[in-house]
């Protein structure tokens, strides 16, 4: 097949760091390839230097159809030489209609130098058409679906002719049936001769609709594959750059706690808040690894909420350490030894323009109060200690968070609860859009917690990740609670059961 990217000998340093040292990238024409490596590996940053958000120090950019080396100094340009991204969160405008924002910015005029409003939306149903994709393109986007969204920012690269699409984790906050459609989607675009560069941290996804395979790892390129060529194991093995077994480890670790005659930790008796969770009864004991899993928008991140108290309780009674309690906010709760890891890393865990030391101190500080600040002594000794526990791969303790790879923010927040000694954790999609090597990581440290004592909640939307790490599982199912599954019958089979057809309510 026809090269239609070709980047070569590729160098690029951040202060402290060197993030891309002589990486080769090879996209053909009609070809859906797989960008893949640990957070920190260089992905994002080959991406950026490839789409100008970023400058390179050294290397060869070719593009099909251009003549000389191409040096893209900002995603308007890129997307001038045909190259467009879709990134994971969306970048759409709420407010405006489908068409709106299909012809934003090159809006078609009429012959008084007025916006062809009747073109824009026959321009527009006609694109998403070709594409197989069903909506209204005089509706705003804000009411369309994440799925719906995704496609229409992919519609809008290809109408404005991109040669190359980048689609960046599209398919962290879709269901099964929408990532299918994506699928459906990037494969018509593939007929057509459309080079597609995948990023994602899902190995079923690469395996299903990739054909092509670079690995990246400390900023190196460690390699190029045809999928058929590198077997699931050997491409972890080479992000990770050592073999292992981790899934056998970390289930023979979970199944040598016996989780009888264990003590209560919280009771929960037909708790529920109005439009978020109907009412569920769950006692949760200490040592206890509790999954709660379901379809996007079943009540699993709502449940752990309103047991934390981000989602107000309007209705049963919550116990902790056998003590009714009534937890309004979160403050309350972490004074009852409670933490939460938010499923929204990005606008509701880290702190965005903090160093990863304030970040890490930050909840025991509120937990203290005003009234005993902690020395910067003490908050250096506590960032270390976490950074060096959790592998937390920064420059340096003060480094601001923001520039820190998404799998090292995580364990940035993750050092955060446990800085607090808490008794129960929620951690609500701890592993998403990050590497498996993290991901291991975090799943060891969710059993060693729980062989401690520690309760964990686990809500992942990996079902393997859930059968692997949880010791019992609670099953949800449009914001009821419609099942639970002791260890010994949790699988993937028993789940899936569970959700397509859990108990009927009343």
């Amino acid at each position: 097949m026809k090269e239609i990217l070709t980047m070569r000998h590729i160098d690029k340093n951040f202060p402290g760091v060197r993030a891309l040292s002589n990486v080769d990238f090879t996209l053909r024409e009609g070809e859906i390839h797989a960008l893949m490596g640990e957070n920190g590996a260089g992905k994002s940053t080959l991406i950026k230097v490839l789409t100008g958000v970023e400058e390179f120090e050294s290397g060869d950019i070719r593009v099909d159809g251009i003549e000389g080396p191409v040096i893209n100094r900002s995603p308007e340009e890129a997307q001038k030489n045909g190259i467009s991204t879709v990134y994971q969160e969306v970048n759409l405008c709420p407010n405006l209609t489908v068409a709106e924002n299909l012809y934003i910015g090159r809006q078609p005029r009429t012959a008084f130098g007025t916006i062809d409003w009747k073109t824009i939306n026959e321009n527009a149903k006609k694109v998403l058409t070709d594409l197989d994709i069903d909506v209204d393109v005089t509706k705003n986007v804000e009411d369309c679906s994440v799925a719906i969204q995704q496609m229409i920012a992919i519609a809008r690269a290809v109408d404005i002719s991109a040669k190359i699409l980048i689609l960046d984790e599209p398919t962290s906050s879709l269901d099964d049936n929408e990532v299918e459609k994506l699928f459906t989607l990037m494969r018509k675009l593939q007929s057509k001769g459309m080079g597609i560069i995948f990023v994602t941290h899902f190995l079923e996804q690469v395996y299903e609709v990739c054909d092509k395979i670079t690995v990246l790892r400390n900023g190196e390129l460690v390699g190029e594959f045809t999928v058929e060529e590198l077997p699931r194991v050997q491409l972890v093995a080479k992000m990770m750059g050592k073999d292992f077994d981790d899934l056998a480890e970390i289930k023979s670790a979970a199944t040598e706690t016996d989780n009888s005659h264990k003590e209560v930790l919280i009771s929960a008796k037909q708790l529920g808040s109005r439009g978020a969770v109907h009412p569920f009864d769950v006692d949760i004991y200490k040592g206890d690894v509790i999954g709660l899993s379901g379809l996007l928008g079943s009540g699993r991140s709502e449940l752990a909420r309103t047991i934390y108290g981000i989602q107000n309780p309007d209705e049963g009674e919550l116990f902790v350490k056998g003590k009714k309690v009534h937890i309004k906010q979160p403050i309350q709760a972490m004074k009852l030894g409670m933490g939460l890891l938010p499923e929204d890393r990005k606008d509701e865990g880290i702190i965005a323009d903090l160093s990863v030391r304030e970040n890490i101190i930050i909840a025991l500080q509120a937990k203290r109060g005003v009234f005993r600040l902690i020395s910067r002594k003490q908050q250096e000794e506590f960032a270390d200690k976490y950074i060096d526990i959790l592998q937390i791969k920064t420059a340096h303790r003060d480094t601001p968070i923001k520039q820190l790879s998404g799998g090292n923010q995580q364990k940035a927040i993750l050092g955060r609860w446990l800085l607090t000694d808490p008794d129960f954790l929620v951690l609500d999609e701890p592993t998403r859009g990050i590497d498996v090597g993290t991901k291991t990581e975090i799943q060891k440290l969710v059993v060693k917690l729980a062989d401690e004592g520690k309760t964990v909640v686990f809500i992942s939307s990996e079902i393997e990740e859930m059968i692997r790490t949880c010791r019992r599982m609670i099953i949800m199912r449009d914001t009821y609670k419609v099942g639970e599954l002791p260890e010994m019958e949790i699988s993937k089979d028993n789940i899936m059961k569970a959700i397509a057809g859990g108990a009927e309510h009343e």
